[in-house]
């Protein structure tokens, strides 16, 4: 499974640490995934979704799942949070025209 959020790409990096002695050995800073359920209003149901901290914060922020996706690029977003997107685009669509 990939270090990679979900929703923002948020991945490792690398980098050094650095000793007293000013040694350096190389290092990854990854980042804080949490495997984490959303409430979709639209859908029904609970997504679950593997994203960073900082995103569930954003996700809140924004006003929840489904008003974080109508904002979200479709290309910055990974496979399985772009099936959530097309799902929720597809259920309001279907809404407005009933």
């Amino acid at each position: 499974m990939a270090r990679r959020c979900a929703v923002t790409g948020k991945g490792v990096m690398y980098g050094n640490n650095v000793s007293h002695a000013n040694n350096k050995t190389r290092r990854r800073f990854e980042p804080n995934l949490q495997e984490t359920s959303f409430l979709s209003e639209v859908l029904g149901r609970s997504v679950r979704l593997r994203v960073s901290t900082n995103a569930i914060r954003t996700i809140e922020h924004k006003g929840g799942l489904d008003a974080f996706m109508a904002d979200a690029k479709a290309v910055e977003l990974s496979a399985d949070a772009r099936k959530v997107k097309r799902a929720i685009e597809k259920r309001l669509a279907a809404r407005a025209t009933a």
